[in-house]
């Protein structure tokens, strides 16, 4: 979502990274691009025209460090107004037992999953026990989907089929969800315009009826301008205490993030990344900001790695690659547990320095089609890829759908790898890894490989 803004970003700040002394005419300059790369990512006027006057104003108070140059530091300074223009720190939820969540938005801001998704996020914190309350009558299988992902979940779910009164259902729900010992309810609202005066009006009954401690309006980062006048109805019907912002994984221009808390103050809070349930994240602002500017997001990874991958698993995966053992056994459970971070583009994004490396569908299919490969082979073939010959082959070829050349083109990589293990045991490891950061340093003007990869 935040790539053509990035995109827009670095160019305008590219020059004045390394420029030695700052004028009036290149600070001018390089505002003016920041200012139109704002603009264009459809943030709203007023907020990109402040945003660039608090930054012309820090730039020309602040002493330049000695350790870093003019042009870093106002890339610096960018970066902190971009957190503050985001919400500067992460907002938590109320915390209360029980935790009453009432979910409101706009038709197909994506009100539902993200109730089901929030669910999940807090259940696995370990302290909530859910329940999921339907309070949508109007919209054909609003229902039904609530019901299903509240199963997938195994949350407590309540709906009423037959009453229409949402008032009614919001108090039942609340009494039902009581009754289970649910202590996070979750009330999921219809979706409605915000020129809907019934059901505007029919919000502000259910909030009074259910008491929220929260009320989270849910947008969709695709609305562009037209999110902060959504986010200003919604506020001023209901009092909203949060935003959830969704599809950031979508082609979004990135304003809406950019402008809601500053016109609203309502601090965003949550941000949904993708379709999957665990696709799902606390919003901070300084960790979005970094990204924004091609800087990476390396917190948020190794939260994601922390959760996903398994620590006695690793070291023993990396005691394998110290010794040359790695077999495509340990290669199939390595790529399982990159895919369940997330997708290769989003962990692209939160690597620094790697924001621009474009990561299509094509890649994806890739990896697919090699874990597909791999799985065709027995468990045999996978400790000992030297077996597969001939039949065997052939046999991998069709149970994954490709040619035997497609596999024999793995088997040719996966060898290469291994020979490399090899050489890392003998003392020329540490001067081919020398050797590699000094070319990767040349090719990227000097920039080294990216922190930590020595250390892979």
């Amino acid at each position: 979502m935040l790539e053509n803004l990035t995109d827009k970003l670095g160019s305008a700040l590219r020059n004045l990274r390394g420029t030695g002394k700052l004028t009036e005419a290149n600070m001018a300059e390089a505002l003016k691009e920041v200012r139109q790369a704002l603009l264009s990512a459809d943030v709203h006027f007023k907020v990109a025209r402040e945003f660039v006057t608090r930054v012309q104003a820090t730039c020309e108070g602040e002493a330049v460090l000695k350790s870093v140059t003019p042009g870093q530091q106002v890339v610096k300074i960018i970066q902190d107004e971009l957190s503050e223009l985001l919400g500067a720190g992460a907002t938590e939820l109320e915390d209360k037992k029980p935790l009453r969540i009432m979910m409101v938005g706009l038709h197909g801001s994506g009100k539902t999953t993200s109730s089901a998704k929030l669910a999940r996020y807090l259940a696995k914190k370990g302290r909530y026990r859910p329940a999921l309350i339907a309070c949508d009558v109007y919209r054909p299988a609003a229902i039904d989907q609530l019901e299903t992902l509240a199963k997938a979940e195994a949350c407590t779910f309540y709906a009423d089929r037959a009453e229409k009164e949402v008032v009614k259902i919001g108090k039942m729900g609340l009494k039902a969800a009581k009754d289970a010992d649910a202590n996070l309810i979750i009330f999921d609202t219809a979706g409605r315009l915000q020129v809907d005066a019934d059901l505007i009006e029919e919000i502000k009954k259910l909030k009074v009826a259910v008491q929220p401690d929260e009320i989270l309006l849910v947008a969709d980062a695709a609305l562009g301008q037209e999110a902060v006048n959504v986010a200003q109805h919604f506020h001023e019907a209901v009092q909203c205490t949060g935003i959830i912002l969704t599809k950031l994984d979508g082609d979004a221009r990135g304003g809406a993030a950019l402008s809601m808390k500053s016109i609203t103050d309502v601090p965003i809070k949550f941000m949904g990344t993708g379709e999957q349930a665990d696709d799902f994240e606390v919003f901070h602002p300084e960790r979005v900001a970094s990204r924004i500017l091609g800087m990476g997001d390396v917190v948020s990874l190794v939260e994601k790695a922390q959760e996903q991958i398994d620590e006695k698993e690793a070291e023993r995966m990396a005691e394998k690659m110290r010794k040359a053992e790695f077999d495509l056994e340990d290669f199939l459970k390595q790529m399982q547990q990159v895919k369940k971070m997330g997708s290769l583009g989003s962990i692209m994004g939160m690597m620094p320095g790697m924001s621009g490396v474009e990561v299509g569908d094509a890649e994806e299919k890739k990896m697919a089609r090699t874990e597909a490969i791999i799985l065709s082979m027995t468990r045999q073939e996978r400790q000992a890829p030297r077996l597969l010959r001939g039949s065997r082959l052939k046999r991998v070829a069709l149970g994954s759908g490709v040619q035997v050349r497609d596999v024999n083109a793995l088997l040719k990589q996966f060898g290469q790898m291994q020979k490399m293990m090899k050489m890392m045991r003998g003392g020329k490891g540490r001067k081919m890894m020398q050797a590699m950061q000094s070319q990767m340093g040349d090719r990227a003007g000097g920039g080294g490989l990216p922190p930590g990869m020595p250390g892979m």
